[in-house]
């Protein structure tokens, strides 16, 4: 191990007639570059302040070859057959971006799936520790990034303050509800939000693209008699369904749904799109669930039966009480949900005055703060 505790290389080699560098770490770990992919990130063709590309992959001959590797005191040099100078690399740079399985597998996100039993320890910090105390506001946008949810006490309750904690990490994004709104019961609603009603556990905005991707709830007046919040982990449901009706999950993949809200003379919003969203490798991505904006299907007829089946069977695991977790906000509380992975909901209320103040941000902004408590911008 090196001076900061990770590991380093211990034997290097060059391998398939020069086409590959081969290190063996200290910890027992092996990684292989392709020439061609150290070439491309040889640390003098980036800018030493932000580390932006000073060339271009067309610029490369068609064939790279490496004609020598050393471990040197200052770190890994490679020598290549098409650049006079060889390249020094940084050792830690080349074990953070090794393709080997192991290593590949450690970048990604540790998403961690929940259901109910999360209840009995919901993550929670308090607005003051955030505020001032950085591992304290790195816990709590953890546990966002790995969760996708988190609870913020003692938030003050006074308007507005909810665009305050999104400065914490980002930036609000504005939609047609300006850039924070308010979810209270009122006398003409044009929203179901606006009512004393429960509303069924959905995501926000699926006739958005792109949809708001984080959701802030700050509870300024608590009801006097219900109202209590309910979450659920949209992806754990997937998972599940994806374990117990396969075809099920495959339908729901592969079948777009439109989306739509509508305020007579002020907007028409439309999207269509999966209500499970796969990425590249077969992951789920994204979730979206609302039954108050789902349009009428536009698929072949004989397909709608199955569709049905599969997104009620979908929708039963979204409800599922071992799948929820239940909290009652306090004046003062804030809840936060990645809009496109956790469905928020709420019982009906009654016995007083409701008032949340909400405002949407990106994920970019929260992962990127996260990498700068932790050193890795």
């Amino acid at each position: 191990m090196d001076a900061r505790g990770a590991a380093s290389p211990a034997g290097i080699g060059v391998e398939d007639g020069g086409a590959t560098v081969a290190i063996a770490w200290s910890d027992g770990r092996s990684s292989r570059f392709p020439a061609i992919f150290l070439a491309d990130n040889r640390p003098e063709a980036r800018h030493g302040l932000d580390g932006q590309r000073l060339t271009d992959a067309l610029e490369l001959p068609d064939i790279v070859t490496v004609r020598e590797a050393a471990i040197v005191a200052a770190g890994v040099e490679v020598a290549f057959s098409c650049f006079a100078a060889p390249s020094l690399f940084d050792p830690a740079w080349l074990r953070d971006h090794a393709l080997d399985p192991a290593s590949r597998a450690a970048r990604r996100c540790a998403r961690q799936l929940w259901d109910a039993a999360l209840g009995t320890s919901i993550p929670a910090e308090t607005y003051d520790a955030v505020s001032v105390d950085a591992a304290a506001l790195a816990r709590w946008l953890g546990c966002v990034d790995r969760l996708g949810f988190a609870l913020l006490h003692d938030v003050p309750a006074v308007p507005g303050t909810v665009c305050a904690v999104v400065g914490l990490f980002g930036y609000v994004r504005e939609t047609n509800y300006g850039r924070l709104f308010d979810v209270e019961s009122v006398e003409r609603p044009h929203n179901l939000a606006f009512t004393a009603l429960g509303l069924g556990n959905h995501t926000d905005n699926p006739y958005r693209d792109p949809v708001p991707q984080l959701q802030l709830l700050h509870c300024l007046e608590a009801a006097g008699e219900g109202g209590e919040s309910v979450v659920v982990d949209g992806f754990a449901a997937a998972d599940r369904l994806r374990r117990e009706a396969p075809a099920a999950f495959d339908l729901l993949t592969r079948t777009l749904v439109p989306f739509r809200y509508v305020e007579t003379g002020a907007v028409d919003l439309r999207h269509a799109a999966p209500l499970i969203e796969l990425d590249v490798a077969g992951g789920v991505k994204t979730v979206r669930y609302n039954n108050r904006s789902i349009g009428p299907l536009d698929i072949d007829a004989d397909d709608v039966p199955a569709f049905y089946a599969a997104y009620r069977q979908f929708g039963r695991l979204l409800h599922d009480p071992t799948m929820t977790v239940g909290f009652r906000l306090r004046q003062g509380d804030l809840f936060i949900v990645d809009n496109r992975r956790v469905l928020h909901g709420r019982r009906g209320f009654a016995g007083g005055r409701r008032h949340l103040q909400g405002a949407y941000a990106d994920a970019d902004s929260l992962t990127s703060k996260l990498r700068i408590l932790a050193g890795r911008a």
